[in-house]
């Protein structure tokens, strides 16, 4: 572990850190620049809020949690006072997307912002204690449950006859939002809310006869088979959201939602990785049939993020080699389809047979945030993984043989040995 555990620190220190300092900090207006070419350049300078905001959640958590560099507080600050200064809207919400500038030019039609709004600034209520950023994330998380049953509000484009369904992002969203409010300011004020948020993501949207995690319910918890929108199936959600479920229990001692939430995470991987080609599928339809999506077959960099993140919290806390196993599989996928050797940092989407489609670091989906975040926690839950005793005491009795050189030009590459009986005299 201690091996992976260096290269996971490498990665995120040599590898991805560097190139959004580089590129990413918009020195000129403040905030940040997130529409980044391959080699970081600048193609578009919209800034999308729910993405400003990860970053300044993105460079405060660093700064606590890995290294007290102090520029990486300064970039989270400037990049708060940015945004709260030109995307806030009169009645306490955030504008959706904003131009260089500052000048909103989307409206506050959902409750991404907000939510974004809530880690950033909690972040850095953590890193520097002052009462302005705790104020700013409580305002924010109170706007995002008050909307969390009607996210659009008056932007809603549906019309009165559409089926009403519960969408499965707002409550894992929320369920991840308890921890970090509870973990940077210490408060309890949530833990009903996050907690109803929880158990309708493990009792609702989770579904023990088909063992898939559904994107869209019925508002009276059934499902829909008979259209698009209720088959739909996001394995990357799903297994982001137990590892929020995970924390959670570790977080507010509940240790009966373990065992649920690490089923979850087995059939989600089961049910989402691609046999043929490898990595999990973007979008799924529960009973096979044609997806609407067209990209539902692509194979993101997030997805694959925050699985490995959802098995190693599974392993540390279980022991449960299966989990391992997925590990190292989806380890392997990610650092030789996804990394980038030449530039830097990771490329964000591939084909389903594993082949670059889009070169950019960063867009409209993609900043500062899921890459990070992943190899950050990654190294903690490393640090919480110890060896086994009983193989440790076996390596007494065993010399290590070489048998063979690496076996291919790839960036993750194997040599085989094998483990043979020390004789005795």
């Amino acid at each position: 572990e201690m091996c992976i555990r260096d290269r996971y620190d490498e990665e995120l220190k040599d590898n991805v850190i560097p190139f959004w300092e580089k590129y990413g900090i918009d020195k000129e207006m403040g905030g940040f620049l997130h529409y980044l070419d391959q080699d970081g350049s600048v193609y578009d300078t919209d800034k999308y809020m729910w993405l400003q905001w990860r970053m300044v959640y993105m460079f405060a958590t660093l700064y606590t949690s890995y290294k007290q560099t102090p520029i990486w507080l300064e970039y989270s600050k400037q990049g708060f006072e940015f945004l709260v200064k030109h995307g806030k809207a009169e009645d306490g919400s955030y504008y959706f997307a904003l131009n260089r500038q500052g000048k909103p030019i989307i409206a506050p039609f959902n409750i991404f912002s907000e939510a974004f709004v809530v880690m950033g600034s909690a972040a850095l209520y953590k890193a520097t204690k002052e009462e302005k950023y705790k104020t700013e994330a409580i305002s924010a998380m109170n706007h995002y449950i008050s909307r969390i049953h009607n996210p659009k509000r008056q932007w809603e484009k549906s019309m009165p006859d559409k089926t009403k369904r519960l969408a499965f992002g707002p409550y894992m969203i929320l369920a991840n939002l308890g921890t970090v409010m509870k973990e940077c300011l210490g408060i309890t004020d949530y833990d009903e809310k996050v907690k109803e948020g929880i158990m309708l993501v493990v009792d609702k949207f989770w579904n023990e006869d088909k063992k898939v995690m559904f994107e869209n319910i019925n508002t009276d918890f059934t499902i829909d088979l008979d259209s698009c929108d209720g088959r739909h199936i996001n394995p990357g959600h799903g297994l982001e959201s137990m590892w929020f479920v995970l924390k959670y229990a570790e977080q507010n001692k509940v240790p009966e939602l373990v065992p649920k939430a690490c089923k979850i995470i087995k059939a989600l991987l089961e049910f989402g990785w691609d046999k043929q080609y490898g990595g999990i599928y973007y979008f799924m339809d529960v009973l096979g049939k044609p997806h609407v999506e067209l990209q539902w077959d692509t194979k993101l960099w997030w997805v694959h993020n925050e699985a490995i993140l959802s098995c190693l919290y599974a392993y540390r806390i279980t022991k449960d080699k299966e989990f391992w196993d997925w590990f190292v599989k989806l380890d392997e996928y990610s650092f030789t389809h996804f990394k980038d050797p030449k530039f830097g940092e990771w490329f964000g989407y591939l084909n389903r047979r594993g082949e670059v489609t889009h070169t950019l670091k960063g867009g409209r989906w993609k900043s500062f945030f899921h890459l990070p975040r992943y190899l950050l926690f990654a190294i903690e839950q490393f640090k919480g993984i110890a060896p086994v005793p009983q193989f440790l005491t076996l390596l007494n009795d065993l010399s290590l043989i070489h048998i063979s050189e690496p076996t291919r030009p790839l960036y993750i590459s194997y040599a085989v040995f094998c483990l043979k009986k020390k004789k005795t005299k």
